[in-house]
């Protein structure tokens, strides 16, 4: 029952996901994008409420989840200003290091479905759900690597920035239409100094967050005793 659990919940992000947001585009184009997005937000959910069990403690996780998205939403407003500079993906990678997988996934798309609601929703929105919902969940998946190096925490940041903006710019190719080859290649080049400021922006915040928050985030799970579902070990 934990293997077929842990499948579901495994393959719902990695799969399912990625599979509704690229049908979606394809055969909706820019309509239905708002069913698209919501669908995706329920998605993120399911796995996390496989795992979640009664009492204070997964009540607590989900709280601090609340607590992380919030942030990341204020975050990319407070820095509204700043094209590109914003501290959303660093927050969602730190929450699926210190809350697993699955709260990372919940932490990006629901990240930037809410926050579209200042920035203005759009077909891009699934997009940038599936984006930042991966960075976190692979954020999860390799927490003991990224938590034991900062180094490989900052590399895997500043691959997220990159990946981040690819994913959009396979947005655009899908939902325009356009020649997958010469499209991609033209985005690419064009799009290369926004990648850069993704990849360094997610830097730079780790460099700021992830000490404070990982270590505040620690105290808390000891302090409730707050365990990671088997689903995310």
């Amino acid at each position: 029952m934990i293997l077929l659990k842990k499948i579901i919940s495994y393959a719902i992000p990695t799969v399912v996901i990625p599979l509704a947001v690229m049908l979606g585009a394809l055969i909706f184009r820019d309509r239905m994008y708002v069913w698209i997005a919501v669908c995706v937000a329920i998605m993120a959910c399911i796995p996390f409420f496989l795992a979640f069990e009664k009492g204070s403690a997964s009540s607590k996780r989900l709280t601090l989840v609340a607590v992380l998205t919030s942030l990341g939403i204020v975050g990319r407003l407070v820095f509204a200003v700043v094209p590109h500079f914003k501290p959303v993906a660093a927050l969602t990678q730190i929450t699926g290091m210190f809350l697993g997988a699955h709260c990372g996934f919940i932490c990006g798309a629901l990240s930037a479905l809410i926050s579209n609601f200042a920035f203005g929703q759009g077909p891009w929105t699934p997009f940038q759900m599936l984006s930042w919902g991966l960075t976190g969940f692979f954020g999860g998946v390799f927490s003991r690597l990224l938590k034991h190096s900062r180094v490989a925490a900052y590399i895997y940041g500043a691959l997220s920035g990159v990946v981040y903006s690819l994913i959009l710019d396979v947005w655009s190719v899908l939902l325009y239409g356009g020649e997958a080859g010469s499209e991609m290649i033209s985005l690419l080049i064009a799009s290369a100094p926004v990648m850069l400021i993704y990849a360094v922006s997610n830097v730079v915040f780790l460099a700021l967050f992830i000490r404070p928050i990982g270590e505040k985030i620690e105290r808390i799970k000891l302090k409730y005793g707050i365990e990671l579902p088997e689903e995310d070990r």
